[in-house]
Order: structure tokens, then C-alpha cells, then sequence
């Protein structure tokens, strides 16, 4: 018989999987362009022109080259690469040296859960958070705690304070947020970097904070995503490239040791280790090559723009309450009653599939994935006001 805990990580993201499921057959029962699927954060935008000349480029090259193994940290000009696109957008020395090329941000995370916590610590996570986060933090022995939000859906930094404890090793923050769309601001980073000083202080260890950043170049109305290594040491930068570049099933990204780190040597290594104990040989090597050469790109955010506009605008004529997102490609909307499983069920009937918020550690709201083509939100607006009128909203 399997671990009870192995049988939980296996359905983890459950409900997402379970819509995927449901969308998959209802597509093939009444055809795909009757279902207005919102559920799967997949990017629809192509990736930029740099990828496919650099994918060209070096597969008529050196095939033994191209397809080897490369350091397990990675390649060197992709580090190098990396740590001067971090000193350029943050203005913190950050160094090849602290920087590991990992299968994306998942691997990244896991690989610094298992590094920094020890069997029974515990991790804080600021609801609404990426559900994975649990299954990382229970992978490595560890407990996780939440801590809920804002009215506007920023971290709760009181709330924070209590939670705070001898136990405590690791605090996640993800910015553009998954499923939010809010964006942390300098103010709110820079008061938790001082909590989390304080705590160090108080408690006489380290807490590490891990920033997760996927959808950080994702932003709108000439918003910017500050960086966390310049208001608090002990950091971890996470980053994936499946949504700036739109490579998801790449799997490519990094991780960088903020370089005012204490012990950054010996974090490094401890989490190169685990990277390795987790059966990491090396990022893939073709996509390591391209990464190189594009490092800086973003595929086109105005699409995204476009379809958050016209969804936002939309979806509030139609009397429901979003949260306006500054950034990633999901809005939250509040669902009209207080159980938004039981009003995701009832939007299926209309063929809409929501994702409801208690998969992110809060209950209330619904995630709508607007990663999807425009003609799709167009054809789904009608579909929307059908719901509201059931609800009395419109």
C-alpha cells in the first residue's frame, strides 16, 4: 500500500485536474468552442522570435554538444547571463557563483524546502497561494502554515507576526501572485524584511525567504516587481521561464542566492545537494543553450493586457466583484455566495470552468485563467451574465 502522504501529493492541484478532466470530455461531447475553459494557467501567447532562431541555430549544429550533459549547476555563460539580467533589474550584486539552473520554479522550490528545513519546521505562505507550495514543504519533513490576507489581498504582516515561532524557517512569497495577479510592493516588502530580521534576532536562526517569481516580467500599466534581495538578506530568488518565454513543458529556470546571504556558500551547496538527492542531474541541456541566448526577452504581456482589460471591464458590468490584477494572467473574482465549489459547480452548467479558491488556501473567490484567446472571453461574456442573473447580480 502506498504512504497516506505519498497518496496526498499525488492529488494535489486535484481540482484543477478534475476541471481539466471535465473540460476534456465536455470539448469532445458538444465541441471545444462551446467551453469556455479558464481553468489551466497555460500560456497562449508564442514565445518570442529569439527562441525559435536559437532552437534553429543550434540543433544544426553539434548534436553530441548541443544534447550533453552540463554541470549540474549549469551552464557557466547562462549563469553569468542571469546574474547580470538580476544586477540590471535589481541593482544588487548578484553572482554567477550563487546562481543554480534548475527545471523550473518547482524544482527550484522543492530542492530549497529540502535544503532549509528541517522534519517538523514550518514554512509560511500568504493565502492565496499556489497549492504545490504544501507538497514541497510536506516533501521535506516540514509543516505548512498559512496566513491570511488583506482586504486587498496583500499579506496580513500582523498576522504574520503571530505566526512567526521558534519553529519557523522559511516564509514564501509569489510575486505577480498565483492567483491574485497582486503585485508586493516595495512598502510591504521592505516592513516584512524587517519582521523577519526582528524574528532572526529573537529566535537566534536563520529564516529564509523564498521569493517565487514566474510571472514576474507579466505586468501591466508600467507596474514593476521590486526585488526582495534589497530588502531583506536571507533570500532566494525562484524563477521559471514557462510564462515569460511561454516554455512551459521546458521546464527551465533558476534559482539565485540573494548575495548579502549569511553562510550563502553553504546555502548553496546545501541546496545543490538536494537538488541532486532529488534526482536533478542537470536543467535540460538544449533549452539551457537557448535560455542563454534570450535572456532578457518576454513574449508579447499586450495580449495579456488586452484580455485582463476586457474580461475585468466585462465581468463588472455583469455586477460580479474581481480583484484587478497588476500583473500574471488570473483574475479573482469573489463568488457570489460563500461556497465557491458549489458556485463553480453551478458555472459548469453554463459552461464555464472556474477554478474555486479553496485549492489557494481561501475560501470565497473563484480563479479565472485569461490566458486564452480573445475570441474566447468575447463568446464567454454572455455565458457570465447568465450567471450573474441567477445570482441576482444583474
Amino acid at each position: 500500500m502506498l504512504p497516506a502522504k505519498s497518496l496526498a501529493w499525488g492529488q494535489s492541484k486535484s481540482c484543477i485536474r478534475e476541471l481539466a478532466a471535465y473540460g476534456s470530455a465536455r470539448k469532445t461531447e458538444i465541441g471545444a468552442e462551446n467551453v469556455f475553459d479558464f481553468s489551466i494557467g497555460n500560456p497562449s501567447v508564442p514565445a518570442p522570435a529569439c527562441v525559435d532562431k536559437a532552437l534553429r541555430e543550434l540543433l544544426s549544429g553539434d548534436s553530441l554538444a548541443v544534447h550533453s550533459y552540463t554541470a549540474a549547476v549549469g551552464l557557466p555563460g547562462l549563469r553569468r547571463a542571469v546574474a547580470e539580467d538580476l544586477r540590471a533589474r535589481c541593482g544588487v550584486p548578484f553572482e554567477p557563483e550563487m546562481v543554480y539552473v534548475t527545471c523550473g520554479a518547482a524544482a527550484g522550490l522543492a530542492s530549497c524546502a529540502r535544503a532549509l528545513m528541517q522534519p517538523g519546521e514550518e514554512a509560511i505562505a500568504f493565502a492565496p497561494f499556489f497549492p504545490e507550495y504544501r507538497v514541497f514543504v510536506e516533501g521535506a519533513g516540514g509543516v505548512l502554515v498559512t496566513v491570511p490576507p488583506t482586504e486587498a489581498l496583500l499579506p496580513d504582516l500582523d498576522a504574520l507576526e503571530q505566526a512567526l515561532s521558534e519553529k519557523t524557517a522559511l516564509v514564501i512569497v509569489n510575486t505577480p501572485n498565483n492567483p491574485s495577479g497582486v503585485i508586493l510592493t516595495a512598502d510591504c516588502l521592505r516592513r516584512l524584511g524587517q519582521i523577519l530580521s526582528d524574528a532572526q534576532q529573537r529566535f537566534g536562526h536563520p529564516i529564509y525567504l523564498l521569493s517565487d517569481e514566474p510571472y514576474r516580467e507579466l505586468v501591466y500599466d508600467g507596474q514593476a516587481v521590486p526585488c526582495v534581495a534589497d530588502f531583506y538578506d536571507n533570500s532566494v530568488i525562484c524563477y521559471s521561464f514557462s510564462k515569460s518565454l511561454s516554455l512551459p513543458g521546458e521546464r527551465i529556470g533558476y534559482l539565485a542566492v540573494g548575495p548579502r546571504m549569511e553562510d550563502r556558500q553553504a546555502v548553496f551547496s546545501a541546496i545543490a545537494g538536494a537538488a541532486r538527492a532529488s534526482g536533478y542531474v542537470n536543467a535540460p541541456s538544449l533549452m539551457q543553450r537557448v535560455i542563454e541566448r534570450c535572456i532578457g526577452a518576454t513574449s508579447d504581456v499586450s495580449v495579456y493586457r488586452r484580455n485582463r482589460d476586457l474580461l475585468l471591464e466585462g465581468l463588472t458590468a455583469c455586477g460580479f466583484t474581481c480583484v484587478p490584477p497588476d500583473g500574471a494572467f488570473y483574475l479573482f473574482m469573489r463568488a457570489p455566495e460563500s461556497d465557491a465549489k458549489a458556485f463553480s459547480e453551478r458555472a459548469k452548467k453554463h459552461e464555464l470552468l472556474l477554478v474555486p479558491s479553496d485549492d489557494f488556501g481561501l475560501g470565497g473567490y473563484v480563479r479565472i485563467a485569461y490566458c486564452v484567446s480573445e475570441d474566447t472571453i468575447r463568446r464567454s461574456l454572455p455565458a457570465f451574465r447568465a450567471l450573474a442573473e441567477e445570482y441576482g447580480l444583474c
